[in-house]
């Protein structure tokens, strides 16, 4: 019985030619072995199973190829190209440097470097995992590295670039290897299964690229698994099943469950899904990117952006044209919320079912948007707001401006609760006694003729704030007094020394002893006086001070305009930040990149 070879080795490339989806390397190294203009050192880098060791293979054979066709490729037939195919080189080494990472085993390899080749050019070393050698195992490679013999060539490859020193890749031709593309890897394995006589549909093969995401090797490993399953016939259906893949056609129902906004329908839907075995993040995610591709696909120019097969393709472009690019932009970024929200979740299944939910209504949502002006009927109908008709003004009628003064009493109420409907809908306003006239006015109906009506309404901060300044009026039993003698500066100080060493014998607090035996009172205006304190407690102790302190000034002074008032100054006070919310302000404001990094990497203040 034959021993079996898997795809991966069976079918690995031998030229440049047969290299999947990396032309833009392959064909750089072939035109740099024609023109005969081929580095010391090369750095192949890039995912796993995109080529990377296989090319330096490649490589390493033709540029020792004693037979090179014009096209750049080996021949295959020398005694060079034989031996290397056989695995008994003397002029190709190749070295793990996952398990050779030491300085020892770095002279080694320098130690052979000095060895000329044996009946070829090049005397090659690939070195595989270079990004395992170790700091002293680099160092002691830098200098072979930059100046080996002309008969030497190093190619190193590696998965993780940034791991590698920089002065090792400033001594290196550096080949990013890209993702292999779902087409050129879908059609790969075709031509693979034609070859060993393996059925299969595209829609299978599509699926499988998808699933390796760019890595040739594993999508290999996925087709030999799938043809041991399937007994050599490579369906959808088999596919989908081996791999654990959620089938299409349940994201293409739930769509458009949802845009019908049958909620028992998505519901059971979903339920069925968790019932075959998945998870809801892998659910929530697939939903996420099945609305991404009805996106892409409601514009021809981002068509190929749709890295499925043409069956699906057809699928997608049916349904994006039922969807608008409202409905999507929305529910991927509901989809994308209940994603991060999963993990942290203590009932996942219900956030994945209040997603759905949320999705379900925004058919809805979005024609409450678009409507016109609506009022609800007392059945809860929605019923459009009639047009109120335009009166024709009386003949003897003039245009006039309406001032509160001098308008009617029926008009200010109209046009006063009609405002008030409007700004301050939430408030009862009590009703307007209308008085008793002769003749009843008559009602304000506006008009072309008539200029627009200003009513000013004062905010409820303005209000507030003059409703708090009449009941200190009122409250502040020495305002009623009529004297208003004149005083200079001086005496003013003198009755507020005073009044400090009456508190201070008193035995009052500190806190209000400091403040009358701190800085002077600044006299403003006439009358008008300002005193200074450091925070808003001194302020406090003032204010409840304050009522004596204007008795004890007015009735000494003679004068009961003389007024004091308190202000805070910020110079005097070095505040410092307590809170997180402040923490995190007072460092923004010294390095503003710290406000990027928290939104980038979505961080909280706590």
């Amino acid at each position: 019985m034959e021993n079996f070879i898997v795809s991966a080795r069976k079918y690995r490339p031998a030229t440049f030619e047969t290299v999947v989806g990396q032309q833009h390397i392959t064909n750089t190294l072939k035109n740099a072995i024609k023109n005969n203009q081929l580095a010391q050192a090369f750095l192949f880098c890039g995912p796993r199973g995109v080529g990377k060791t296989t090319c330096a293979r490649i490589l390493a054979k033709t540029i020792n190829c004693e037979n090179l066709q014009p096209n750049g490729e080996a021949c295959g037939e020398c005694s060079s190209c034989k031996s290397f195919q056989n695995g008994n080189s003397f002029n190709i080494h190749e070295l793990d440097a996952a398990s050779n990472n030491s300085v020892d085993d770095i002279r080694n390899l320098i130690d052979q470097v000095r060895i000329p080749p044996q009946g070829a050019k090049y005397k090659v070393y690939i070195i595989d995992e270079v990004h395992m050698l170790s700091q002293a195992a680099f160092n002691a490679f830098l200098k072979t590295l930059e100046e080996p013999p002309h008969y030497a060539i190093f190619i190193l490859a590696t998965t993780e670039k940034h791991k590698i020193l920089p002065t090792i890749l400033s001594r290196c031709q550096i080949f990013d290897f890209n993702r292999i593309k779902v087409d050129d890897m879908a059609g790969h394995l075709a031509s693979i299964a034609t070859k060993e006589n393996i059925s299969y549909e595209d829609d299978g093969l599509h699926i499988i690229a998808q699933k390796a995401d760019g890595g040739l090797r594993d999508a290999l490993s996925m087709f030999d698994q799938i043809v041991s399953f399937s007994g050599g016939k490579i369906t959808y259906s088999s596919v989908i099943d081996n791999l654990n893949i959620l089938d299409y056609d349940y994201y293409f129902s739930i769509t458009d469950s949802l845009l019908k906004e049958d909620t028992a329908k998505t519901l059971l839907l979903f339920d069925e899904i968790l019932s075959k075995g998945f998870d809801g993040a892998h659910f929530i995610t697939g939903l996420t990117a099945h609305l991404r591709n009805l996106l892409v696909g409601k514009d021809a120019n981002t068509l190929k952006l749709l890295e499925v097969s043409e069956g699906i393709r057809t699928k997608y472009l049916q349904q994006s044209q039922a969807t608008s690019v409202s409905f999507l932009l929305s529910a991927m970024a509901i989809a994308n919320q209940c994603d991060l929200n999963y993990r942290l979740s203590k009932n996942q299944r219900l956030q994945v079912e209040l997603a759905l939910l949320k999705i379900c209504h925004l058919p809805s949502a979005f024609n409450m948007a678009s409507m016109p002006a609506t009022a609800m009927s007392e059945e809860g109908q929605l019923k459009k707001k009639p047009d109120t008709p335009a009166v024709a003004p009386e003949p003897e009628q003039k245009a006039t401006t309406l001032t509160p003064q001098a308008a009617p009493l029926n008009e200010i109420k109209i046009a006063s609760e009609a405002i008030v409907k409007e700004v301050v809908a939430p408030i009862k306003v009590a009703p307007v006694v209308e008085a008793e006239t002769a003749e009843k006015p008559k009602a304000f109906v506006p008009n072309a003729n008539v200029s627009s009506i200003s009513i000013k309404i004062p905010s409820f901060k303005d209000m507030g704030k003059q409703a708090e300044e009449e009941a200190a009026k009122d409250d502040d039993p020495y305002l009623k007094g009529t004297d208003k003698e004149d005083f200079t500066y001086d005496e003013f100080l003198k009755c507020w020394s005073d009044y400090a060493a009456s508190i201070k014998k008193a035995g009052k607090a500190m806190t209000l002893v400091a403040i009358f035996t701190g800085d002077a009172p600044k006299m403003l205006q006439p009358y008008d006086f300002e005193v200074a304190v450091n925070n808003k407690t001194q302020e406090n102790w003032f204010r409840e001070e304050k009522p004596d302190l204007l008795n004890y000034l007015r009735t000494t002074l003679k004068n009961f305009d003389i007024t004091v008032t308190t202000r805070v100054d910020e110079q005097m006070v070095s505040k410092r930040p307590y809170t997180a919310s402040e923490k995190y302000q007072h460092m923004a404001s010294k390095n503003p990149q710290l406000v990027e990094l928290r939104k980038r990497f979505n961080l909280d203040l706590e």
